[in-house]
Parts: structure tokens; C-alpha cells; sequence
């Protein structure tokens, strides 16, 4: 029996990225959007793999070189293979994560299939990314914000209309965090006509979504530490060796709070 907090008649950016990963998690209406952006922007499909693999890769080094034993995974989306949890505590059992997400169906599989290692912890906060105030407040009964922490919003960002808005929240966030926390966002770009047509669709369809310029996205990393190779297309962030992956309309760092 479908949650009826579910609205089978309106997209869902976690739904609609989950068809765009082969996902089995999305109705007929996030499907006919899919389609729609994937016909206006053939390459975003590989912006949704590429911002998966970014998160894989960042809670990889964050976890393992850098040590960090937990993580604010905010706009977390539709379970899939290698969720941040599974990441972190394959490096560190001990790892503590909380997802944030406002999606019924994401909220629902979450309390279902991200369970946690014995040693560590996992929670779920349900919240909408513009109140940061209610994300940390929830989150403290889970993270110990006296102790670095790293913050993740992957694809999250784009969906606060005013950029100062979202700067400010990504501002108060790291105003919580302690020196040697971290911050991995990546996010959309206007960094082609097709990447543009396509976010029009999106609006279109009632499920705004805003792209940032490459300097936008810098711009949230004011003040802090950036690893190398710094704000780059998402596909470029450290590649593979032997890899020649191409640049794409979406663009990402990580960033160390000194």
C-alpha cells in the first residue's frame, strides 16, 4: 500500500534521478520527465552517475585519509548499491551518519534498508534543506557536533530558488560544525543550452530546479580549505588514472573548515 503522504501525480527530484540511474523506485510521471530531460540534455544521465560517484569517492577520502567519523547527508535521495553509511562504515564501523530528506517514499525506504554497522550509528531526519536550524537540532541527538563532521549535499542545493538563501544555509550549517569539519556539495551547472533547456522542463513541470554558475559553487567554499583539484566539473574530480572523462554540467568541490 502506497504512503499517502506519496503524490503519485507530481515528479520527485529523488524519484525522477532514481529512473535516470535505472532505479525501480519512480511512478509514470517521474519517468515522462526523465525522458524529457534526457531528450533536452542527452548527457544527464551522466551528470546523476557522475554525482554518485563523487559521493562515493569524497566519503571515501573523508573517511579513510582524512578520518572523519561522521556525516550530515543532506538531500539524500532514493537508497541505491554504496549509500553514504555503507561508504564510511566500510572504512570505519564506528562511522555516525544522519540522512535529511523531505521525500515520503525516500524517508520510507531509508527506515527500511539503510540500517547501520553494530558500531556505528544511522539516522534519518525529516526536513526540508532551507531549515538548517531543525536539520541540526535533529541531527545532535545522533552526531556529536563538538567533533568534526562532514557535511554532504549532493544535487541538494539547486533546489533553493534564491542563492543568497542558499549560501546563507550552507553558512549556518558550517556555522555549527567544528575547525576540521568538512563540506562536499555538487550541484548543477548553466554551463551549456542543453543543461539550461533542460532545467526549463524541470520548471516546467512544477519541480523547480536551479542551476549555479561554476563561480556560484565556489562561492560556498568562501572560507575554507579546498582539496585539491578544487571546483571542477564533477567528472573531473579526481579521476581514475588512465581515465579521460569529459566535462559535464555539474561541478563540485570538498572543502576543509581551518
Amino acid at each position: 500500500m502506497i504512503d499517502p503522504k506519496i503524490d503519485e501525480t507530481r515528479p520527485s527530484s529523488a524519484r525522477v534521478w532514481n529512473y535516470l540511474l535505472e532505479g525501480k523506485d519512480n511512478f509514470a510521471v517521474d519517468r515522462e520527465l526523465g525522458e524529457a530531460l534526457r531528450s533536452a540534455h542527452p548527457g544527464i544521465v551522466a551528470v546523476a552517475q557522475a554525482q554518485r560517484r563523487f559521493l562515493i569517492q569524497a566519503v571515501t577520502l573523508l573517511a579513510g585519509e582524512v578520518g572523519i567519523r561522521q556525516f550530515l547527508d543532506i538531500g539524500t535521495g532514493l537508497p541505491t548499491a554504496d549509500n553514504t553509511h555503507e561508504v564510511a562504515q566500510r572504512v570505519a564501523p564506528e562511522s555516525r551518519i544522519v540522512y535529511v530528506d523531505n521525500d515520503p517514499l525516500v524517508l520510507a525506504h531509508a527506515r527500511a534498508l539503510l540500517t547501520s554497522s553494530p558500531e556505528g550509528a544511522t539516522a534519518y531526519v525529516d526536513s526540508n534543506v532551507e531549515d538548517p536550524e531543525r536539520i541540526l537540532s535533529e541531527a545532535a541527538r545522533t552526531l556529536d557536533f563538538g567533533k568534526p563532521v562532514a557535511l554532504t549535499m549532493i544535487g541538494i542545493l539547486g533546489n533553493v530558488a534564491d542563492y543568497a538563501e542558499a549560501r546563507s544555509i550552507v553558512e549556518r550549517l558550517l556555522a555549527a560544525v567544528p575547525s576540521g569539519s568538512y563540506l562536499a556539495v555538487s550541484d548543477g551547472t548553466s554551463t551549456s543550452a542543453q543543461s539550461v533547456e533542460s532545467q526549463r522542463i524541470a520548471n516546467q513541470s512544477g519541480h523547480p530546479y536551479n542551476l549555479r554558475t561554476p563561480e556560484e559553487i565556489g562561492a560556498y567554499f568562501e572560507g575554507l580549505e579546498l582539496l585539491e583539484p578544487g571546483v571542477v566539473s564533477t567528472s573531473l574530480w579526481r579521476p581514475q588514472p588512465g581515465t579521460e572523462p569529459a566535462h559535464l554540467d555539474v561541478y563540485c568541490a570538498v572543502g576543509r573548515k581551518p
